[in-house]
């Protein structure tokens, strides 16, 4: 692990055993390449992130990818959150027009360039399918919750990448249906780390709520004063606050527009009544 300004750059045990795999067969140069163009793709993010004032707190790296691990304090919008996302691939892209015009000009080894524009192409397109903690995964998620109360965004995004993620692992291990004797079996790795990233994900999804509510005064404090971002919510008395809360959308400030019986307002609350009220109970008690 390396520690770069409080920020730790690390290799995912998979990239590791990749690694060796490939001193014992041959296959060094290919890998350091691939290293080189993972690196590029996560710098992507960070670069993306650093603009926003986002701080970085990690950087792991995949065979396939990585994870950056940002400081969410609630300040970041949806579309910041797909513009960061989106600058991985990117990267991906230019270095793919940087090989195609070297390998048009006739500089430097075909084969090598080849190599350099399929494995960015590969990079990219597998980062843009849509599995958390994906790059195409979390653009669904950021997307979805310009749309969707957050809370059902979170529900959702976590539902499809377990599901995806078993496709990628059926896929993988299909040769052996078709009664061949080998799989795909990096594939299924990949699958495998999916699967579970995603079910740990899915246990967590309760405190990823409650850390949503907790940083809605930040939030508002940043970006939620205007009043094009007010949505009203109408509840009955009866309502559950669990039920209202799982309304809040990610970018919108909230009235709560409480009324009876007979269709009259009997109180217009602002959701930080709503929250205040939610934590004033102990919620691990």
């Amino acid at each position: 692990m390396i520690n770069i300004r409080g920020t730790s750059l690390s290799l995912h045990p998979f990239f590791v055993i990749l690694m060796m795999a490939s001193v014992l067969t041959g296959h060094f140069l290919e890998l350091i390449t691939l290293f080189a163009i993972v690196l590029i793709h996560e710098l992507g993010h960070t670069s993306a992130a650093l603009l926003y004032g986002v701080r970085i707190r990690s950087i792991q790296l995949l065979p396939f990818g990585g994870v950056v691990e940002i400081e969410d304090t609630g300040q970041l919008s949806a579309w910041k959150e797909i513009v960061i996302a989106v600058a991985g691939p990117l990267q991906n892209v230019v270095l793919i027009g940087f090989a195609l015009i070297f390998r048009h000009s006739g500089l430097g080894d075909s084969a090598f360039l080849s190599y350099v524009i399929y494995g960015n192409a590969m990079i990219a397109l597998f980062n843009l399918l849509p599995i958390l903690p994906l790059d195409g995964g979390k653009i669904m998620q950021a997307a979805a919750s310009l749309w969707f109360p957050y809370h059902q965004t979170l529900q959702w995004s976590s539902r499809i990448s377990i599901g995806s993620s078993i496709l990628l692992i059926l896929y993988a291990l299909w040769p052996l249906v078709m009664g061949q004797s080998s799989i795909q079996f990096n594939l299924l790795l990949i699958g495998v780390f999916l699967f579970y990233s995603n079910w740990m994900d899915h246990r967590h999804m309760p405190y990823r709520f409650i850390r949503f509510l907790m940083n809605r005064e930040h939030w508002y404090e940043g970006s939620g004063s205007s009043a094009s971002l007010a949505q009203p919510i109408v509840a009955s008395p009866s309502k559950h606050l669990d039920s209202i809360l799982r309304l809040f959308k990610r970018d919108k400030y909230h009235f709560i527009y409480v009324m009876d019986e007979h269709n009259k307002i009997v109180a217009v609350l602002p959701e930080q009544r709503l929250i205040s009220a939610y934590f004033a109970v102990d919620r691990f008690s």
